[in-house]
């Protein structure tokens, strides 16, 4: 007989692996099919798409797996305990929805939804059902960045003056959102994890060079605190594939490259700041130069995907709040709507909001206050 305990917070767990179902197996899906198959603590118990084609190449790459088209036919199996949903980006709120419903830990690929209603609305039935909501910012889990995380939480690059990233190649297209939608999650996501902040304005343009309908390049400018600035230069239409964020800082500049291998992070030991007056000549013209070494630290190898979902069943299975739980998401689409609307009025800043005040099950009320600009 399966035995069962609790965690620190009531909820009840058991000592099987948790039951994951799959939903959408496309292009990122798979990956987690790949994952979730020798995954400790975790059993893959089926995998739904409505597409069979794809679901046949599945069962041919990977044998013995168990397949449906049918959502409500996934979440009725006996023993999935979890959901995690890889669909296209419009579907997320009414599959997460659907899951969150049927009593179902949730693992939901970014963005959690594509309006911050929806998205706070996801936020309130996982806590009325009490279930787990947590959004694939797989970025979180990298361990460069969680490096460069060490350098400014423990402020040896100086105070931050601005970040900026690109994220370029030609393609994949994607036929739901837009450039910006799709590839700037991730930026957005990291910055707002390195500055423990979520920007307070946002001003961004976009073109649609490839006249597929949707904008297919764009340049975006964040306002975060205390004057720190960050850019973001997203693009489907760039031959050269870049995916590179930098921090300067007023003693030292980080670069983390994803695809640079086998150095992904490096530290520029280089920096300027202003001097303090007595320590000024005509020489510095009150500015401090600092110089020194280039440096790569040691950075663990291991797959971010991989180690996301391990997070996922820790929280589940001990009753912990997600690193990237539903308001980290939310956060993230609020700053996407803020693009679009700026975009609208050609490039002109406007305020991130969050928004919304919702009632949660203990009948007190969870505020999210809008974040304004200037």
């Amino acid at each position: 007989m399966m035995t069962e305990r609790r965690s620190q917070n009531g909820r009840p767990h058991s000592d099987r692996p948790l039951g994951i179902a799959i939903i959408g197996a496309g292009y990122w899906g798979v990956n987690y099919v790949r994952v979730c198959r020798d995954l400790p603590g975790a059993e893959l118990v089926v995998v739904c798409d409505q597409r069979e084609h794809r679901l046949g190449e599945l069962e041919h790459q990977f044998p013995g797996l168990r397949t449906t088209t049918s959502l409500d036919a996934a979440l009725s199996m006996d023993g999935v305990d979890a959901a995690l949903i890889c669909t296209p980006a419009s579907a997320h709120f009414a599959v997460t929805k659907q899951c969150i419903e049927a009593g179902k830990h949730i693992l939901v690929e970014k963005p959690i939804a594509t309006t911050v209603a929806d998205s706070n609305e996801l936020i309130r039935l996982a806590e009325l059902h009490r279930v787990t909501l947590m959004v694939g910012h797989t970025f979180m889990f990298n361990a460069g960045i969680r490096k460069v995380k060490e350098y400014v939480d423990n402020d040896e690059i100086g105070h931050v003056y601005y970040l900026y990233a690109r994220r370029t190649n030609l393609g994949p297209i994607r036929h739901d959102v837009n450039a910006l939608w799709d590839l700037a999650p991730h930026d957005i996501s990291i910055f707002n994890y390195l500055l423990d902040a979520v920007p307070t304005w946002v001003s961004a343009v976009g073109t649609q060079v490839l006249h597929n309908g949707r904008e297919d390049v764009g340049f975006i400018s964040l306002g975060y605190g205390e004057g720190v600035v960050a850019h973001i230069h997203v693009s489907w239409a760039d031959p050269h594939k870049v995916r590179e964020m930098v921090v300067v800082g007023s003693d030292k500049r980080i670069v983390f490259d994803d695809l640079g291998v086998p150095e992904q992070v490096r530290v520029y030991e280089k920096g300027l700041a202003p001097a303090p007056p007595e320590a000024a000549n005509f020489q510095d013209y009150h500015f401090q130069i600092r110089d020194g070494n280039i440096i790569s630290p040691r950075i663990d190898v291991s797959e971010p995907l991989k180690n996301q979902c391990l997070h996922f069943i820790d929280c589940v299975a001990n009753g912990k709040r997600p690193l990237t739980s539903g308001v980290e998401g939310r956060d993230v689409v609020a700053v996407l709507e803020a693009i679009d609307r700026s975009m609208a009025r050609h490039g002109a800043p406007v305020d991130v909001v969050l928004d919304t005040v919702y009632q949660i099950p203990n009948g007190n009320y969870a505020a999210s206050a809008g974040v304004a600009a200037h």
